[in-house]
């Protein structure tokens, strides 16, 4: 089987990250391969800003956890079976940003997911994670744009947790009900 088609299949959400540090050469190829990314008529409406500050990254994770414990507590509850963290202890969180013009959200799905190919080609775990943006809206927020040195005219477009997967883990299993076939 192709290597794209085997990544595409096998690629699962990790939730069970190595505090293990990334290596500057994997974090690199992590932002190239997000940017390699295809966008609407080639407009790139996307900042990529790759986290590795372990403290930054728990600090974040604390502030999105307390929001969520604040607002909706079965959400928290879920949060806390999953181990009580919205990062999973990732030692990356790659914040992909995105301008406001038409296609940039949906052009933001297409780095993120990149972005988790990339790092299961390369033997890591990732998982996409939305709920970073609780870190940058509301209260708390100026102060996280400005740590995380998101550029002005930008605003919160996905994440993508990245690391060493402590374990393993089957990919979803596809449902055939969610495709038609029109010949």
């Amino acid at each position: 089987m192709n290597e794209v088609i085997k990544a595409i299949f096998d690629r699962y959400s990790c939730r069970d990250f190595s505090p293990q540090p990334l290596s500057g050469e994997q974090v690199e190829t992590l932002v190239k391969a997000a940017l390699a990314a295809p966008s609407a008529m080639n407009r790139q409406p996307w900042h990529i800003i790759a986290i590795t500050n372990k403290g930054l990254i728990e600090e974040m994770d604390g502030h999105i956890m307390a929001g969520i414990k604040a607002n909706d507590e079965t959400a928290y509850q879920r949060m806390m079976d999953r181990g009580g963290k919205i990062f999973y202890d990732a030692p990356c969180l790659i914040v992909v940003a995105k301008d406001s013009s038409d296609y940039a959200a949906l052009d933001s799905g297409i780095v993120s997911q990149n972005i988790a190919l990339a790092a299961h080609a390369m033997g890591l775990g990732s998982v996409i994670c939305g709920m970073a943006r609780m870190a940058l809206d509301g209260p708390g927020a100026e102060a996280f744009k400005k740590r995380i040195k998101l550029p002005e005219g930008y605003v919160f477009g996905m994440s993508v947790c990245v690391g060493k997967a402590l374990s393993g883990k089957a990919p979803h299993e596809l449902d055939s009900q969610k495709a038609t076939y029109i010949q």
